[in-house]
Parts: C-alpha cells; sequence; structure tokens
C-alpha cells in the first residue's frame, strides 16, 4: 500500500496494535527514530474495529499486530489482520506475540503468505533485528521465528516431499523459513553462496515448484516443507 502519499525519507507507514502499553510506546519510540510514521491503536475493548479503521485511513505500508487482545485475549489480532488481508489483498502484516500458535500460523500462511511475519516478542533481543523483519515483510518477504518454524513442522503430519531432502537442504529450508537471504544462509552456515544456491535449486526441484515468474518459490517452498 505504498505510494505517493509514503512516510517521509523511505520510511514505512505503521499500524501498531498492542494491548500492553509500556511494549506499545516502546515500539512507537523505536520505530520512530528509525524513521517510520507510526499509528498505535489506543487502548480499549475496541482494538479490532480500530485497527481495522485506521488501516482505512492510513493506508499503512504494514500492520504490526499481538494475537491476543482484548476482550477475549485469544485470536482477536490474528482475526484482524486476516480479515485486513481479505479487504487489502497482499497488505503486508507482522504478528509479534509470546506464544506460539500453530493453529493461528497455519491460518495466516495459507493463501499468499507474501508479506506475512510471525516473530516472538521473548526472542526478539536485538531491536534492529526486529526492524530489519519489519522492512523485509513490507517488502513482500515470509518472516518466521525459528522458533514458529520448528513447531510447525512438527505439527504437520502430512508427507509433502520432506523426506527427500538431505539434512543440509532441510537447514537451508529453516532459514529461508525465517527470511534469511542466500548471502545470509553462506554466512550463517559456513558455505559459499554458490553451495547455497545448488541447495536452493535442488529444494525447488525435490519439492516440486517450477519455475514460475509470477510465483515467489521461496515462499512457496517454505509452505510446502510446513505442510501449511
Amino acid at each position: 500500500m505504498t505510494g505517493p502519499d509514503a512516510a517521509p525519507s523511505g520510511g514505512l507507514r505503521v499500524v501498531l496494535a498492542e494491548d500492553s502499553g509500556i511494549l506499545r510506546d516502546g515500539l512507537v519510540a523505536l520505530l520512530t527514530r528509525r524513521g517510520h510514521e507510526v499509528t498505535a491503536v489506543p487502548d480499549g475493548e475496541h482494538l479490532e474495529r480500530e485497527v481495522v479503521r485506521l488501516a482505512e485511513e492510513s493506508l499503512p505500508d504494514v500492520v504490526v499486530a499481538d494475537i491476543r487482545m482484548p476482550p477475549t485475549f485469544t485470536d482477536e489480532g490474528l482475526r484482524t489482520v486476516v480479515a485486513l488481508r481479505e479487504q487489502f489483498p497482499g497488505l503486508p502484516v507482522l504478528l509479534f506475540s509470546q506464544y506460539v500458535e500453530t493453529r493461528y500460523a497455519g491460518v495466516l500462511l495459507q493463501g499468499d503468505a507474501r508479506g506475512v511475519g510471525y516473530l516472538l516478542k521473548d526472542r526478539v533481543v536485538d531491536v534492529g533485528e526486529f526492524a530489519q523483519a519489519l522492512v523485509r515483510v513490507a517488502r513482500g518477504e515470509t518472516v518466521l521465528d525459528p522458533e514458529v518454524v520448528s513447531q510447525l513442522m512438527g505439527a504437520s503430519q502430512r508427507d509433502v516431499g520432506r523426506a527427500r531432502l538431505s539434512s543440509r537442504e532441510r537447514e537451508v529450508l529453516d532459514l529461508i523459513a525465517q527470511g534469511r537471504s542466500n548471502g545470509a544462509i553462506a554466512e550463517t552456515l559456513f558455505l559459499s553462496q554458490g553451495a547455497v544456491e545448488k541447495n536452493v535449486a535442488a529444494i525447488f526441484q525435490k519439492l516440486d515448484l517450477p519455475y514460475d515468474a509470477a510465483d515467489n518459490r521461496r515462499v512457496l517452498a517454505v509452505l510446502r516443507y510446513l505442510g501449511t
């Protein structure tokens, strides 16, 4: 939803839905210092309605939401971002939660998973890491916390070709699921970038993902691997 009215200096326009006042204020300060324009949803029992209203008014580049918000603290945040992506197809959304909800993650990743992120609050210890993840999601990438990936893999009971992948290819695909570039994967696994590219190509082949310029095969590979 970027356009001529995008935030100044290359920053993002962000709508933030977080019921914890301390965390909300901290995220607003963090993102504002980095040049982003943040509209935070105020406290109250109608956070879902407020998120939709603000999204409609400000046309954000990305929406950040907790999963569990008032009034029931169950799945309000998830239902809100799913509804927003139905209203605004492709709207980037980032779930930022204390919990790994495999059922919720599966719902969010169904369909077009580009521009979707799911990070755990307790595991984001580097503010720069969070800010980078936000930018990646806004660019249309899929960014998943490693623990989310791990639990999604454990929750899936379907054979979707994972058995055909070597242990190295699984390591590479785990890092793809976390939103890592080939260069970052090479650095993490102590491989050459050429070796990473060969592993990525093998993953696409083994998961039966033919070349299609209209599809993001990295995202499709992650979804097939996780069985969503």
